[in-house]
């Protein structure tokens, strides 16, 4: 015969049952909605023009749970015709973010590939008047080279500053149902930090206007992309 305390735990039982299924996620919400990143990012724009590349810092350096992480992975070199500075472009796209396949941060890349980290901090970039994209400002150091780096991600609609802010970004969008795709957008130069940041900081708005209006929210969320100008 069962007693009060088994049907009690019983119950509880299937209660946490129905409630985790409850909060299981059931909708896809994709911002990339036709394309591919790679036809997203122009090719040349202003005195920057693109050359492919394969010899970036790279997730799938990490070994091979990347190529389920990432549906896309676009490796590129601008290169400006005026000044002859030259930014790596490195955007990683997972149409499916959870817990298992979520983006992976230069923080976590670089020093699985020997770089030792000089700096990490939150930073806000201005992309148009009174419009900033939340990222982060990273120097990651080797041997004798310094790579200077701005970075944003992208989980849903939410634009996460720090591996925490991500891991709550995912939560939150399971807790509406939601299993968002996702993207971490890394711009980098080399040589000394203050240059090559501001070399940055005038680069990455000069994309992102170049990007057609219907591509920049899968790039930077559809809040900001409404923000900027046409």
């Amino acid at each position: 015969m069962i007693g009060r305390r088994e049907l009690l735990i019983g119950g509880l039982g299937i209660a946490a049952a129905a409630g985790a299924e409850a909060l299981r996620p059931r909708q896809r919400l994709v911002l990339l909605k036709k394309g591919s990143i790679k036809d997203s990012l122009p090719m040349k724009f202003g005195a920057w023009s693109a050359e492919a590349s394969a010899g970036l810092v790279s997730p799938i350096l990490e070994g091979k749970l990347a190529k389920s992480l990432y549906r896309e992975i676009v490796s590129l070199i601008y290169n400006n015709e005026t000044t002859g500075t030259a930014v790596m472009l490195l955007a990683a796209y997972g149409d499916t973010q959870s817990d298992l396949l979520q983006l992976h941060r230069p923080e976590a890349c670089y020093p699985a590939v020997g770089f030792a980290l000089r700096l990490s901090e939150a930073a806000n970039i201005a992309i148009a008047p009174k419009v900033l994209l939340p990222g982060r400002k990273v120097v990651a150091h080797a041997e004798n080279r310094d790579e200077n780096i701005i970075y944003w991600a992208r989980l849903g609609e939410m634009l996460p500053q720090s591996a925490q802010e991500q891991r709550t970004a995912r939560f939150e969008n399971a807790l509406h149902g939601y299993i968002p795709d996702g993207i971490l957008v890394r711009c980098s130069a080399l040589g000394e930090a203050t240059a090559a940041f501001r070399t940055l900081e005038a680069f990455i708005p000069a994309l992102l206007h170049a990007v057609a209006g219907p591509s920049r929210p899968a790039l930077i969320g559809s809040k900001l992309a409404a923000e900027m100008p046409a």
